[in-house]
């Protein structure tokens, strides 16, 4: 079980604008790094074994798409469906992850001892609703998605407060959705500047080589605990007890 407790305690909070959360977010990032990083080797590792037990080869993939190029049928790859339904499982599974990352910036902003189990918190944590809120979000982002590119990157904004809300908050999925959708509805073009910027620096490891995702795409949840930070505030620390 876990309690809330609120006290003094050392931190910073960004200004509303979105200049000021990226920076923000940057200060955030240098103290868990090390544990994005983690995270982020325990999510590749997850898809690579996943790709193994469904036998899909991405890399045989991006060489059928280069020399095939529009005629390239995605679901003719052997494995594709079995592999994007597991991966898709084990995405919800992870959500967990990105959550505890999150409770590691907020101990890291508030000058709190971080401990590597700190990364597991939303394991003991709220922890059905983070899987209920991975899913719908990941529904409405699918959904978004398969509409064409663009209006995935204007919806993702109203997402944007859902992980940190049911954190800090215990909030269920629902009401994390709900929350999140109506502070971004009335600061929309912030939110969206944000998630825009955020997102680009979270790829930008792709140019790396490739292998640089593994350092800069956890950024984005680090965002997401600037952004809940200039609107509602610094969180309440979480005191949790075993």
């Amino acid at each position: 079980m876990s309690e809330f407790n609120e006290f003094d305690q050392q931190g910073s909070v960004p200004g509303r604008e979105t200049g000021s959360i990226i920076s923000h977010a940057f200060e955030m990032y240098k103290g868990v790094f090390g544990y994005a990083v983690v995270a982020m080797i325990i999510y590749m590792l997850g898809g690579y074994v996943i790709q193994l037990l469904t036998g899909f080869n991405s890399a045989s993939m991006m060489e059928e798409v280069r020399s095939s190029g529009e005629d390239f049928n995605y679901w003719s790859m052997p494995g594709l469906p079995l592999y994007m339904t597991f991966s898709g499982l084990f995405g919800i599974l992870l959500a967990p992850l990105y959550v505890g990352l999150i409770y590691m910036v907020n101990k890291y902003n508030t000058k709190n001892p971080i401990e590597f189990s700190d990364l597991f918190i939303g394991y003991r944590q709220n922890f059905v609703n983070i899987l209920i809120y991975s899913i719908l979000s990941g529904i409405i982002s699918s959904v978004a998605a398969a509409l064409c590119f663009l209006p995935f990157l204007f919806v993702y904004p109203f997402l944007l407060l859902g992980y940190p809300i049911l954190l800090f908050e215990n909030a269920s999925a629902t009401e994390a959705l709900g929350k999140s959708f109506n502070i971004a509805k009335e600061n929309y073009v912030t939110f969206l500047f944000t998630t825009l910027l955020g997102g680009l620096i979270s790829i930008a490891g792709i140019f790396l080589c490739g292998i640089g995702i593994i350092l800069t795409a956890p950024f984005m949840m680090v965002v997401m605990y600037s952004t809940y930070c200039a609107f509602l505030g610094k969180p309440r620390q979480i005191m949790f007890k075993p």
